[in-house]
């Protein structure tokens, strides 16, 4: 597995994409409505920034309105999700999804639950 992105929550993607354009030289590489919500990438060199601003009620939504702005979650790219999800299973974490789903960009996603990897929401993406 390699990094692949941080999930960063917002409620304006524009000015943060501005922002982080300017700080890190991170241009926008795609940007899409999905899920209730705008998915703006900025891309690095060894991954990307996934500026998410929600435009419904949904886990986004939520979040911003329980914890504020910032980090969400940091994803780590896999060329077999279903391996990745076994390996958690076996190692006793506790899967948000226990069957990758459609993601962003037209990947496939599935998110481990923070309670079991220490605090921390990872997804895992297959390109």
């Amino acid at each position: 597995m390699q990094f692949d992105h941080a999930g960063v929550a917002t409620r304006d993607a524009d000015a943060l994409a501005e922002l982080f354009g300017q700080l890190f030289d991170a241009p926008e590489v795609h940007r899409e409505e999905f899920d209730g919500m705008t998915v703006v990438f900025l891309e690095l060199d060894d991954g990307y920034f996934e500026l998410l601003e929600p435009h419904a009620d949904g886990a986004i939504a939520r979040y911003l309105d329980s914890t504020g702005p910032g980090l969400h979650h940091f994803a780590l790219a896999t060329e077999d999700i279903e391996s990745a999800l076994d390996t958690a299973r076996a190692a006793g974490v506790e899967l948000i999804d226990e069957e990758p789903r459609p993601g962003a960009w037209g990947h496939q996603v599935a998110f481990l639950h923070p309670k079991s990897t220490g605090g921390v929401l990872v997804e895992f993406v297959e390109h």
